[in-house]
């Protein structure tokens, strides 16, 4: 079974506080979700369209357990912690076998 993988890339954030607090619930959601970081932090070059601001890339065991873990309460709770102090937008991704 393939993975997954979730990106996040922001164009900028307007709440570093609300930011914090997201990232503090998020963290274990993901992590109970079998998610594991393999990058997070600011962009070190950015090409084309991109913006040099915070880009995040998560394995999940599978596409499945990625959405799961998004849609699940946990999640959800961190989101809402979040509550518009950033903009940014999430893609998950088949990965490469």
């Amino acid at each position: 079974m393939a993975k997954g993988i979730w990106v996040a890339t922001y164009r900028g954030v307007s709440k570093p506080d609300a930011l914090a607090e997201y990232a503090k619930l998020a963290a274990p959601a993901i992590a109970a979700g079998g998610g594991k970081f393999l990058a997070r932090g600011t962009a070190s070059h950015a090409y084309e369209n991109g913006v040099k601001e915070r880009t995040v890339v998560i394995e999940f065991p599978s596409v499945a357990a990625a959405v799961a873990t998004h849609d699940g309460a946990a999640y959800q709770t961190a989101l809402k912690a979040l509550a518009g102090g950033a903009n940014r937008e999430i893609r998950i991704v088949e990965g490469m076998e």
